[in-house]
């Protein structure tokens, strides 16, 4: 078994540019994707298939982490061109078969030419389960909420492929849950036997820098945490996030909506 880290590079805005990684899992037969990047960067994954000498009509599978656009921009066109089956959670499930539902609870700049179209997910998964693949190897799924509401990691024997489920230092942090943020950095760090992790946004990670990136998440979100608990909370949520920004040195945050969802779910935990 083989792994292929695809960079899809994509703009959110004109200004905004933005990258996530895809990953081809090459088998003996066939292969399967983790996550399907944006709309449009189909070719450049088929391109990938066959330049690793697959067709892409031997992809088996599209495993989804998260429903969020730069996850499952192409996982409809697999689907309906190659007969790609689709896995997802639950809790993601409404937001890949309906993304008019996705931009209405989460709108972003550029929402539909990144998300693609609607895909049905033809298998829900849950933490727990584990799902045979086309060469005996199974893929097991843990669930590792907080970023999403639903979000899962999927692992296969010493590799876990971990979505966007650790924030990096530098890059805005995202998430929806702070509890369940928290509960999936110490769901990561109890796994054992674990050679390689493959996250959604960053470099493959050995062991040694996995402990090293969990340990300064962690640090992050106390930090994020701290800030809001010291801020005054006798403000609307706009300035209360500027003035959050202000105190991260990181002004250019407060115009982006989603970390106002960050701030927010902090606020909550905090009161």
């Amino acid at each position: 078994m083989r792994v292929k880290q695809i960079k899809i590079n994509f703009h959110v805005t004109p200004e905004i540019e933005r990258f996530v990684y895809v990953y081809l899992i090459e088998m003996e037969k066939g292969c399967v994707l983790i996550d399907s990047g944006v709309a449009g960067c189909e070719t450049i994954i088929e391109q990938t298939v066959f330049t690793n000498g697959y067709e892409p009509s031997e992809i088996k599978a599209v495993f989804l982490t998260h429903a969020h656009p730069d996850h499952i921009g192409t996982a409809n066109y697999f689907r309906e061109k190659y007969g790609a089956k689709i896995y997802a959670s639950e809790g993601e499930r409404p937001w890949i078969e309906n993304i008019d539902l996705q931009f209405e609870k989460r709108p972003i700049p550029n929402f539909y030419a990144l998300a693609g179209q609607s895909t049905m997910v033809d298998q829900v998964v849950k933490d727990g389960d584990r799902i045979s693949l086309p060469d005996g190897n199974c893929i097991e799924v843990i669930g590792t909420r907080g970023h999403s509401a639903d979000e899962v990691s999927y692992r296969i024997g010493n590799m876990i492929f971990i979505g966007d489920t650790v924030p990096i230092r530098g890059d805005i942090p995202i998430f929806i849950d702070l509890d369940a943020t928290k509960n999936s950095f110490a769901t990561l760090e109890k796994l054992t036997g674990i050679e390689t992790y493959y996250p959604a946004w960053d470099q493959t990670y050995s062991p040694e820098m996995m402990k090293e990136k969990l340990a300064d998440a962690k640090e992050l979100v106390n930090e994020l945490e701290k800030i809001v608990c010291d801020t005054d909370y006798e403000q609307e949520l706009s300035a209360f996030t500027a003035q959050v920004c202000e105190r991260l040195h990181m002004p250019e945050w407060k115009t982006n909506p989603l970390f106002a969802r960050t701030i927010a779910c902090c606020r909550r935990k905090e009161r």
